[in-house]
């Protein structure tokens, strides 16, 4: 196929619906395959979508890394970019295919030793760092496909590889895979990884593979206290930036849903499911059965917060009903001895005094003296009863309103 036809075919593409894009794409990057050349044409934009030039060329190079995964097919996709790849989108196209392969090839991860030799190789080529740096992101894109947090950290930061990269160590994405490295890892600090979060998180030149790459190692980290608020918020930062991208929505409701906002995290994953199904048909592959995965643990969270609020509300109410019997009970025993008291004084008046009237052998005036002095003696005993019994319970009433309280 001459450059020509190719450029008529593209152009054909850019016109098509995306099915139909999709399709013409497929098949000039399979005629280059079957003659054995590479595309001539240069890629000027990262757009998956609408961009046909980006979207032929991101179709032969996977297949390039389907038949050889390894770390010198990075190197010549590197080079084939250093030739085809505008300038301005170099970086973003260099991240999209490197890690991108790199999560489709991760059943076959290279030993960092070979994976260092076709590096050291690559650096003394011309543009070696940005070669280096292409096939380092590639290498730590299966590192991080398969969660082997350690040994990403390790050969971004202290393996021979990463000396090779040079002044490109300090890119926004670079440091995000180092951060989610170090949130992953049992032997790093949180505060370390945080650290390397912010650096690549406020970068005035971040991507969006650095956000995606931030909030993932977030996500997947060892569980740390105010987790899930970090994520949270980050994610509603980068569902601001890119309020169509289903990845982001996804993130924001596990955030939620760790943070136990059951409601939104619900709506969250039902966004990014309707902006799945809107997506490239290669998106909805895995991504929608985890995302259906992801609402049936929030609705099950839900539910179960519901449960225990419900729960909780019962006890509740079970504990108040227990508090107004034991204050009634409570209450009636206290009335209760008030009453003996009274009647007991009573009693004991009436027969004190009917012996008195009966038989005494004293005058009148004495005899009334001497009922008057009892019945005061009397009442006096029976009102130090009851308000011995009024204070006693006053204090354990005030006692038990403040533990109610």
């Amino acid at each position: 196929m001459d450059t020509a036809t190719v450029a008529a075919r593209l152009e054909e593409a850019r016109e098509a619906d995306q099915r139909a894009r999709s399709l013409i794409c497929d098949e000039v990057s399979a005629a280059f395959l079957a003659a054995g050349t590479v595309p001539s044409f240069d890629v000027r934009t990262a757009d998956p979508v609408d961009d046909p030039y980006f979207l032929c060329a991101d179709r032969y190079w996977r297949r390039r890394f389907q038949d050889r995964p390894t770390a010198r097919t990075a190197v010549a996709c590197a080079r084939w970019m250093s030739d085809h790849v505008r300038k301005g989108s170099w970086g973003e196209v260099a991240e999209r295919w490197a890690l991108g392969n790199g999560f489709l090839d991760r059943a076959d991860t290279e030993s960092d030793e070979r994976t260092a030799e076709a590096m050291g190789e690559a650096a003394a080529g011309p543009g070696g760092e940005r070669v280096a740096y292409f096939v380092a992101l590639y290498h730590a894109g299966k590192l991080r496909a398969n969660f082997r947090f350690d040994d990403l950290y390790a050969f971004l930061t202290h393996s021979p590889s990463a000396g090779a990269v040079g002044s490109l160590r300090a890119e926004p994405v670079y440091v995000a895979l180092q951060a989610f490295a170090a949130f992953g890892s049992r032997a790093l600090t949180v505060a370390h990884a945080s650290n390397l979060l912010e650096r690549a998180w406020s970068a005035p030149d971040r991507t969006r593979q650095t956000l995606d790459i931030c909030l993932h190692g977030i996500a997947f980290a060892a569980p740390f206290e105010g987790q899930g608020e970090l994520l949270r918020r980050h994610a509603e930062e980068a569902v601001r930036a890119w309020p169509d991208d289903h990845v982001f929505h996804a993130r924001l409701a596990a955030g939620h849903h760790l943070c136990g906002r059951h409601d939104a995290a619900l709506e969250s994953i039902d966004t990014a499911l309707s902006l799945l199904a809107t997506g490239p048909t290669a998106d909805l592959t895995g991504l929608r059965d985890q995302y259906l995965t992801r609402r049936e643990s929030i609705q099950e969270g839900r539910l179960r917060a519901l449960r225990d609020a419900d729960q909780q509300r019962r006890w509740s109410e079970q504990t108040a009903a227990n508090a107004r019997l034991e204050r009634t009970l409570h209450t009636s025993s206290t009335r209760t001895v008030e009453v003996v008291a009274i009647f007991t004084a009573a009693i004991a008046f009436a027969i004190g005094s009917l012996q008195i009237t009966l038989t005494g052998e004293l005058p009148l005036s004495d005899r009334l003296w001497l009922l008057t002095a009892q019945g005061a003696g009397l009442a006096t005993f029976a009102l130090l009863i009851v308000g011995g019994t009024w204070l006693i319970t006053r204090n354990q009433d005030h006692g038990g309103d403040e533990e109610e309280r």
